[in-house]
């Protein structure tokens, strides 16, 4: 066998602008394919992401090359395995069980969405990316976790920094710079709440980690809220901004959508078809083999579930945003043992909750120019903007 072809050609840039072509072509051509410009190796089918996620012992998360160290200042649990993975995940799992979001998240967000809904003007056109998309995400977050002194700018300037910092396989300077910030003032946030979060628990991420009978580190406690910062704002932001696009740009699926009440197959069509966790990187621990071609111990691949999400093996017509598909088998949650742990709030609090609230109070809302929604990222990804007029 023989290494995967070297590709010199493809940027970050592309990635970044738009990678789909790219990705399609790959899955056609070069579906294992060494990318110099990122220094991994994609896999961009489904069957292949699949395989590398469910096999933790042979695809580590603890990827020593990763941007994701300094862009944290921490060897976070998104790269770890095992135990030590397993300790710090279930450190955090009392504030995110799903009783837990039946009887408080669930009904605090309706509370939080019905408030930040209501602030739209009628009439007008607005970025709904900005205007609720965003600020919505981070309110709600900020309560889970245990940070609701946070305010909503800061929670998404922090949330962003960490996603262009771990997003930053180019190693530029800057991004890590704009981190370094952030996490000085997350510090110091974390550490003014510390004994009020110890003294009257509330059933948040920081308080349950705090008070629990045997700890973890009070620095993987912060950076468990750095991760859960990182991911929780611009997974249901993106998501929301994806699914609003998709059904505006499609009235047909939207009237059915409504008929149907369909919110939650909305929602899982909008993160397949552009998931915002677009791609993966685990450190390969031992020589071996995927699609055919041999991959040696210490290489790192890049599981790129955006592109698995619309495998031509899976899907028809993968390209499309189509909410009523037979069967819908996305990665856009990974899978394997980092499985999102926020994926019971996203599916809740976008698909069961915000969706059918922005949609009754704007019935008319439109989207007057498709062209004008700016969508960008290779790590993550999603638009950054939505002028809609809500009527």
């Amino acid at each position: 066998m023989a290494l995967a072809p070297l590709d010199e050609e493809i940027t970050l840039e592309q990635l970044n602008a738009d990678p789909y072509p790219i990705y399609r072509r790959l899955r056609a051509q070069s579906p294992v394919l060494r990318v110099a410009s990122a220094g991994r190796t994609f896999l961009t089918k489904a069957a292949l992401t699949k395989e590398v996620k469910d096999n933790p012992e042979l695809f580590s998360s603890d990827d020593p090359n990763t941007p994701m160290k300094p862009a944290f200042r921490a060897h976070t649990l998104m790269r770890k395995d095992g135990e030590e993975h397993l300790r710090e995940r279930k450190a955090m799992m009392p504030a995110l069980t799903p009783k837990k979001i039946q009887s408080d998240w669930g009904p605090l967000y309706e509370k939080l969405a019905a408030e930040y809904v209501s602030r739209l003007p009628r009439g007008e056109t607005v970025d709904l990316f900005t205007e609720l998309c965003g600020p919505l995400a981070a309110r709600i977050l900020a309560h889970v976790l245990g940070i609701p002194e946070a305010s909503d700018e800061e929670m998404q300037r922090w949330s962003q920094r960490l996603i262009d910092g771990a997003g930053n396989f180019g190693w530029k300077p800057e991004p890590f710079a704009a981190s370094d910030e952030a996490n000085d003032e997350m510090d110091l946030l974390f550490g003014q709440l510390c004994d009020k979060r110890r003294a009257e628990p509330d059933g948040s991420a920081y308080s349950v980690m705090l008070n629990a009978d045997d700890p973890i580190p009070m620095s993987q406690i912060y950076a468990n809220i750095k991760i859960a910062i990182g991911g929780g704002i611009n997974e249901p932001r993106d998501a929301l901004a994806t699914i609003v696009y998709g059904l505006l740009t499609n009235p047909d699926q939207l009237a059915e959508v409504r008929a149907q009440q369909a919110w939650g197959k909305a929602f899982e069509e909008g993160v397949r078809w552009v998931a915002p966790i677009q791609a993966s990187s685990r450190l390969v621990t031992e020589d071996t083999q995927l699609g055919g071609f041999d991959i040696p111990k210490g290489d790192t691949v890049m599981t790129i579930q955006a592109s698995a999400n619309r495998d031509e093996d899976l899907f028809e017509n993968g390209e499309e945003f189509f909410v009523f598909r037979d069967k819908n088998p996305h990665q856009a949650f990974g899978n394997g043992p980092h499985h999102c742990a926020g994926a019971h709030i996203a599916r809740r609090t976008v698909g069961k909750i915000i969706l059918p609230m922005l949609f009754d109070r704007f019935p008319q809302m439109r989207l007057p120019d498709p062209g004008a929604v700016i969508w960008r990222g290779f790590g993550f990804r999603g638009p950054i903007n939505l002028p809609v007029v809500l009527n």
